[in-house]
């Protein structure tokens, strides 16, 4: 069974938290290719986005830096940048993305969406969002200050006690239908605190650390978030 890792996002910018949770989760889930998927219009998160055609180039920076963590640790998985979001008219909704991507690998290819556990108490607010796990798997990584003992609405509770599993290889063998929690990586980084840090910084430098070197290279070098 293929195993196929989707990380979908706004990234704006893309940051070491993202490369982090792909890291983490290709490892775990032994994943055979992960995708990364630029959101074409992200249709919760207001005005004032970057254009999808540089977040686009942003993610394709950050992918090779994620490239080179990947043969560092010794991760024999594919990385791929897809604008299938980019290139489909109309607000981004991952349930769009699910269906085109089980079209794309077939019904019997294992397609787990990876998130954080923000995403996942927000979950509700997505457009069909109870379909989503008819199409692929969910894993998900603990964030601090987002407690899901505490902040979980009754739906997502609900949904857990229907298909919650405490073994990742699960996932390897189930082409949709399975939640992993990962307790085990805590990220605390925000895109939105980072634009706001880019904003005040006169140089790009201090978040070297947080933003991944190709990706704030074409930052600095397109004046962006200035």
């Amino acid at each position: 069974m293929k195993k196929i890792g989707i990380l979908g996002g706004t990234f704006d910018p893309p940051h070491i938290g993202h490369l982090k949770l792909a890291s983490h989760f290709a490892k775990v889930l032994q994943l055979d290719e992960l995708l990364l998927i630029p959101s074409g219009e992200p249709w919760q998160k207001g005005t004032g986005i970057t254009p999808a055609e540089i977040r686009l180039q942003l993610t394709e920076a950050a992918g090779v830096d994620l490239a080179r963590a990947f043969l560092y640790l010794k991760i024999a998985t594919q990385i791929g940048v897809d604008r299938l979001e980019i290139d489909r008219a109309g607000p981004s909704y991952a349930i769009d993305t699910a269906l085109a991507l089980r079209e794309r690998y077939g019904s019997n290819a294992s397609l787990t969406w990876l998130m954080g556990a923000d995403s996942l108490i927000q979950l509700p607010t997505w457009n069909s969002w109870e379909k989503l796990l008819d199409y692929v798997n969910f894993a998900v990584a603990s964030r601090p200050n987002h407690d899901l003992g505490t902040a979980l609405s009754p739906a997502i509770t609900q949904l857990l006690q229907a298909h919650q599993t405490l073994e990742p290889a699960a996932l390897e063998n189930k082409p949709s239908g399975l939640i992993y929690i990962d307790e085990s990586l805590a990220i605390d980084l925000s895109s939105t605190e980072l634009r706001s840090q880019l904003k005040a910084s006169s140089g790009n430098t201090a978040l070297s650390d947080q933003i991944p070197s190709h990706t704030l290279q074409i930052i600095t070098n397109l004046g962006l978030y200035q």
